[in-house]
């Protein structure tokens, strides 16, 4: 009789266990889940200045970067930052997104080229979906305390090529991107659209942190951090 309550007692101890860990795997699940959200398109940037196109012909002068249009909270806006794939402790991969409103700067087009672009983007202001992220990037990786701006300045001028039937214009631009105290060359893939008087403009350059004398912030939950990653804004101009 006591070897059968025994044994009863260690079934139930035994599912508790089991209902336990499949608990707290689930709210692990739902904390570090991979719910980065999608790159910037020019087609929803596009939307968010809503509908009618620009005229190419009148794109000479100076744009200077509009913080007026769209919302943070949904990545309407302007913002520039990171993408890299993480290694979370028990979870596996997810992607880590961070982005900061935080742009400032000038674009200026010449008789169809764009002939100067100045970027600066305030890292401090990061933000991702995970806070302890965020919190570690100001001290450790970025170390945006430490360098809390980054830089992005055109090589040289671009041709600005003849835009598709929806007013899109795509190229790669040649720039140097500085973070964290070091300077780099750097291809940058744009999209680029004139809606209503200002300009959207979209794009992507892949990194690698090991480049800018990054070292990948790691820690209980955080495994790894792959090296290669991507730098991405979302920018909309107003002329000046």
């Amino acid at each position: 009789m006591a070897r059968t309550r025994r044994r009863t007692i260690g079934l139930v101890a035994g599912a508790a266990v089991a209902v336990l860990a499949v608990a707290i795997a689930g709210g692990l699940w739902f904390f570090f889940r991979d719910d980065a959200p999608e790159q910037a398109s020019i087609e929803a940037a596009g939307k968010t200045l809503g509908q009618g196109s620009g005229d190419a012909a009148r794109a000479d002068g100076t744009w200077t970067v509009d913080p007026t249009v769209g919302k943070f909270a949904d990545f309407s806006n302007t913002w520039a930052g990171y993408r890299f794939n993480e290694q979370l402790s028990k979870i596996g991969a997810v992607t880590a997104v961070g982005r900061t409103p935080g742009v400032t700067g000038t674009m200026t087009v010449d008789g169809g080229k764009v002939t100067d672009v100045a970027l600066d983007v305030d890292l401090t202001k990061l933000k991702s979906d995970k806070a302890f992220r965020d919190k570690a990037l100001h001290h450790r990786g970025l170390e945006s305390d430490k360098y809390p701006m980054a830089t992005f300045k055109l090589s040289g001028p671009v041709a600005i090529p003849a835009p598709g039937s929806s007013g899109r214009v795509s190229t790669t631009i040649d720039g140097t991107l500085t973070a964290h105290g070091v300077t780099k060359d750097v291809k940058v893939a744009v999209d680029a659209r004139m809606v209503n008087g200002r300009i959207a403009v979209v794009g992507r350059a892949p990194v690698q942190m090991s480049a800018f004398n990054i070292k990948p912030p790691t820690g209980y939950a955080v495994l790894s951090i792959k090296d290669a990653g991507m730098f991405e804004f979302q920018i909309f101009f107003t002329k000046t």
